[in-house]
């Protein structure tokens, strides 16, 4: 599903309007990059939460010539499934 699919199906679940329903999911995803970005995390009970991890640095291959990289540690943007998320996806 894109962007424009899930605002579609909101719209049409809510019976607001497209671009309402697009500012809210603008806004949502701009409060959830605020606080994950801070160090935060957000949680939905029920949904989930997003949270911020740590990828260590490593060494790698360069597939193309064989030839051994550093790459770099990264923080890394963590989503942890809530329980009734993953009982749906697995249909219990």
């Amino acid at each position: 599903m894109t962007k424009h699919e899930l605002i579609d199906a909101i719209a049409t679940k809510t019976g607001e309007s497209k671009a309402a329903t697009g500012e809210t999911i603008d806004a949502f995803m701009t409060a959830i990059t605020a606080e994950v970005t801070k160090g935060g995390t957000v949680q939905l009970i029920g949904s989930g939460s997003f949270s911020t991890g740590a990828r260590a640095a490593r060494v790698g291959r360069n597939p193309a010539t064989g030839e051994e990289i550093q790459i770099a540690a990264a923080k890394t943007v963590k989503f942890t499934a809530g329980k009734a998320f993953k009982d749906a996806v697995n249909g219990r």
